[in-house]
């Protein structure tokens, strides 16, 4: 197979893939009102999700599984273990049985998002931001499809839970029969508990690492609290919402997409890093932005938020592909699995933080507090840009 072709697959196995990781997410209205839950809880549908990554992914770490498991076999059983997982949600009898089964989508999903990174990697030297950035671009589409089901004619709960099932098998089926390495496959070595620490001895990866932090403190929140925020900028304009701020919200992410293959393809030619800085500007002054837009023109919030879903996922594959160049070949699965498993870790907090900053200023100026991780992802950026060129 050619390379295209191989990147057409698996940008389709990971839009189909990565679907049931938000279809929890895009059902919270059904779900709280059938649970009573606060919106603090009905975050807890997400955020359990973020623990659950983080656990599968720091075990895939330790345990060198990305760098000593066929990636074709790795990801194939995480996607199916995860679609089974997450239909099990139509028979889930309460709100702590839900949260065992999004844990458990979790921890499957460390076996699909970054071993197809490292996947493609095998395929691409030269253009490989371009590359990487269109599985994430393709990743970011699937992540929210539920809302599009969700939001199109407000379905219950099956509907999105089964499409986004489905389409985990489907990605399984895909990589199972037709992925082969590429002929820039990474040197594979026994297994060694001292991986993760060579990892992280690298100063250029720290600094990758840190400039991806910065990055997550902002896009899963922003992802995941979008829906709610234009609901209530709705209501607070005194409209009727309907099906709208999900299908909205959806534009905005799936929107990410776009910005991703745009993003890689600009990075390719101006720098990782640049990109990344560049990027950062932008969404970080979107998330202040989007506050003084609640409650206005339709279009206007529309504009904003739509700006603000193609920048702060722009970079998102940048900072994989710097761990592709700079991790020692042997441990570029484990690299990007920690890599993966730290940033995950972090949005936790900004997720459950959101609401809470909400429930004290309102819902206006609550992505506000997001604004603080482009900062920081700057900061760390700029200094790996100093010291490559060194």
């Amino acid at each position: 197979m050619t390379r295209g072709r191989i990147l057409a697959l698996l940008a389709t196995a990971e839009l189909l893939g990565m679907s049931a990781w938000f279809s929890a997410s895009a059902l919270a209205p059904q779900l709280s009102e059938l649970w009573h839950l606060s919106e603090s809880e009905a975050g807890w549908l997400t955020t359990v999700v973020q623990l659950g990554f983080v656990v599968g992914t720091a075990a895939a770490a330790v345990l060198n599984l990305a760098d000593i498991i066929p990636s074709r076999f790795y990801f194939a059983g995480a996607a199916v273990l995860a679609g089974t997982v997450n239909a099990a949600l139509l028979v889930a009898p309460s709100y702590p049985a839900a949260l065992v089964l999004r844990f458990a989508t979790g921890v499957c999903f460390a076996g699909v998002y970054p071993p197809a990174m490292k996947m493609i990697a095998t395929w691409f030297k030269d253009g490989r931001g371009l590359a990487i950035g269109t599985i994430v671009g393709a990743l970011t589409v699937g992540k929210a499809t539920p809302y599009l089901v969700h939001g199109l004619r407000e379905v219950g709960v099956a509907p999105v839970v089964v499409v986004s099932s489905g389409g985990a098998f489907a990605a399984a089926l895909l990589v199972a029969l037709f992925y082969r390495d590429g002929p820039h496959a990474f040197e594979r070595r026994p297994f060694s508990w001292g991986l993760v620490g060579i990892v992280a001895r690298s100063r250029e990866v720290r600094l990758a690492t840190g400039g991806y932090l910065g990055h997550m403190w902002e896009l899963y929140a922003m992802w995941t609290w979008l829906a709610t925020f234009l609901a209530m900028s709705f209501a607070a304009r005194g409209q009727a919402a309907g099906g709208g701020p999900s299908v909205l919200a959806f534009i905005a992410i799936a929107a990410g997409g776009v910005g991703c293959v745009w993003g890689g393809w600009l990075a390719d030619r101006i720098g990782r890093e640049k990109l990344a800085a560049r990027a950062m500007w932008v969404s970080g002054a979107c998330a202040l932005a989007v506050g003084a837009c609640f409650g206005g023109p339709a279009w206007l919030l529309a504009a904003v938020a739509i700006v603000w879903g193609v920048s702060v996922v722009a970079d998102s594959a940048q900072f994989s592909a710097l761990v592709t160049e700079l991790a020692p070949p042997h441990a570029v699965g484990t690299a990007l699995t920690l890599q993966t498993s730290l940033g995950f870790l972090l949005t936790m907090a900004s997720i459950q933080l959101v609401p809470h900053v909400a429930g004290w200023i309102g819902w206006r100026w609550a992505f506000a507090v997001l604004a603080i991780g482009p900062v920081l992802g700057i900061h760390y950026i700029v200094r790996l840009r100093r010291l490559r060129g060194r």
